[in-house]
């Protein structure tokens, strides 16, 4: 990924600021706006007679209905007192006989219903609001949704308390769904820049857009007037937006702790989701309900199995998952449910940082990697003894066959020359690796006075590969094989392109030594395995062994997906 450590440990205490912040103004809020909006200064009964309600004609569905409410004592007379009904229908509604409001318009002889809101708040006169006994009634019709059989609730409340609660409320809520967005567009601009796709980062993306999707459909009843017609239509996305961050939230949680049998674990995790919704099917507060309990079930399942292996960030994660089951006791279902998603969200950025912590050590281990055979690779070449072995072998050939003995510097300089272009290089052209295999058995050939003979079959000049592996295979057949009696030492790279795969087979065709040494355990073998994992991380196979023409070795690179 292209973005530093210290950068996104500050995204994380920014974030986590900033949670915090909304969940203190969010605590305190709950605590004192929401209790007023609870506890007025209007002390009062309500009797609901729900055989006061009369049903009119049924292609009207007219009704009436009737409550009495007490004012036993106010606090300030001054105010003006407020009615919340909640209610199906279009209606009028009078406060001891005088009419207070509309909802809506009622179907009339020639004129359709114009359906009302769900909640609908209305101002009493201060003349009428003395202490005392009340009257509340609803004269109305209920075209739609007449299977629902909601009932009518009467709320007497102080006016601006009525209205001021809800929008203190929606403030905060607002700013945490902003918070969601912005992490959400952050996540996925990180996503899609970066050069490994990791799954879960979309999914944190995913979740975070979903939030910010269930705030917005949760709240947006304070700024739109939904029809009573439609309120179930609000409810159903509700509840598939939870389904969905449901599903998501330990599926993120398996990814991040490698959690095993991920299919077993989603498909219960599915099974169960699926049984609530059918079960719950139209208690929609309910199943939503459900959904999360389900949901935090199974990640604390497997936080409490990272925790017990150890895993970095497992025990806060644990510890974020039941203080969220804390404040769902102790708070109001939607208040309880959103602090409890922003602590969880938090445990995910902590997370993200022990993630990016890694993926940064992996980084400057790589570069160290890098370097180190960069330096090996030109040790390989100046080492004292193969130097000194060939200064010799040199030596011998200008006093014998001059001619020869130049053919000889020819090929030790052109191998030093390719070895010096490829010092700094991770990947080079395959062709470039096989001239330097060339010029090293054509230098060998001088020095053994052995025939070493290059074959190849099927090689793609498009194709790269890190560079002096195939170098320090032939290194190893050369040191590991018999001198033939006649003939040469064949060494034979073919090439071959699967489906998954690609795959490379150096055969060397000679007499192999009998060696106690294990082979596998080389520093030359060490050397191409170091370089396959510094181009290739774990998508390769490497192996090495005795076959009856001599030795062969397989180089596989998966296809990296």
């Amino acid at each position: 990924m292209h973005f530093s450590i210290g950068y996104l440990f500050y995204l994380y205490l920014m974030y986590k600021s900033y949670f915090f912040s909304v969940l203190l103004l969010l605590i305190f809020s709950s605590c004192t706006y929401y209790k007023d909006y609870v506890t007025s200064d209007v002390t009062y009964e309500v009797d609901y007679d729900h055989q006061q309600m009369d049903w009119g004609k049924p292609e009207r569905s007219s009704f009436k209905f009737q409550t009495n409410v007490e004012i036993q004592k106010r606090k300030k007379n001054s105010e003006y007192l407020g009615l919340q009904i909640n209610a199906f229908g279009a209606f009028d509604v009078y406060w001891d006989g005088v009419l207070v409001g509309r909802n809506g318009q009622m179907a009339k002889s020639g004129h359709a219903e114009v359906p009302g809101t769900e909640t609908t708040y209305y101002q009493i006169p201060k003349k009428l609001s003395n202490l005392g006994m009340h009257t509340v009634s609803l004269m109305g019709t209920q075209v739609y949704n007449r299977e629902a059989e909601r009932r009518i609730d009467v709320k007497l409340k102080d006016y601006l308390l009525l209205h001021r609660s809800p929008l203190v409320v929606v403030s905060f809520m607002n700013i945490m769904a902003g918070g969601f967005l912005i992490a959400a567009i952050y996540y996925f601009f990180l996503y899609v820049n970066s050069t490994r796709k990791e799954l879960a980062v979309l999914l944190f993306g995913i979740i975070c857009l979903l939030f910010f999707c269930l705030l917005i459909i949760e709240y947006v009843k304070y700024y739109l007037d939904i029809p009573y017609n439609q309120f179930y239509t609000r409810l159903k996305i509700i509840g598939w937006l939870t389904f969905s961050i449901s599903m998501l939230v330990p599926w993120y949680f398996m990814l991040q702790f490698e959690f095993k049998r991920k299919k077993l674990i989603l498909g219960l995790l599915f099974l169960t989701l699926l049984a609530v919704y059918i079960g719950y099917y139209g208690h929609y507060d309910v199943s939503a309900a459900y959904f999360t309990i389900t949901a935090r079930f199974f990640s604390i399942v497997i936080a409490f199995d990272a925790a017990i292996k150890r895993k970095k960030g497992g025990l806060i994660v644990v510890a974020g998952l039941l203080a969220g089951v804390m404040v769902n006791y102790f708070m109001f279902y939607d208040f309880g449910l959103f602090i409890a998603f922003t602590i969880l969200v938090l445990c995910m950025l902590y997370l993200h940082t022990i993630r990016a912590k890694a993926i940064e050590e992996a980084h400057n281990a790589s570069l160290l990697l890098s370097s180190r055979l960069q330096l090996e690779l030109v040790k390989k070449n100046i080492q004292p003894h193969f130097l000194r072995n060939t200064l010799t072998s040199l030596i011998d050939w200008i006093e014998e066959s001059p001619k020869e003995g130049v053919v000889f510097i020819r090929a030790l300089s052109e191998e030093f020359d390719i070895m010096n272009d490829i010092a700094e290089d991770t990947l080079i052209p395959i062709r470039q690796e096989i001239d330097l295999c060339r010029r090293h058995l054509e230098i060998m050939s001088f020095r053994k006075e052995i025939c070493y003979e290059w074959q190849e079959e099927g090689i793609n000049e498009n194709e790269t590969i890190p560079p002096a592996v195939f170098h320090t295979i032939i290194e190893n057949g050369i040191t590991h094989s018999l001198p033939p009696k006649q003939g040469c030492i064949v060494f034979c790279l073919k090439f071959s392109k699967e489906k998954h795969f690609k795959q490379y087979t150096l055969l060397t065709f000679a007499q192999n030594r009998q060696t106690k040494k294990n082979k596998q355990t080389g520093t030359g073998f060490k050397y191409i395995k170091a370089r396959l994992t510094e181009s290739y991380g774990e998508n390769w196979s490497f192996e090495s062994y005795a076959v009856e023409k001599g030795w062969e070795t397989i180089i596989k690179i998966f296809d990296i997906k």
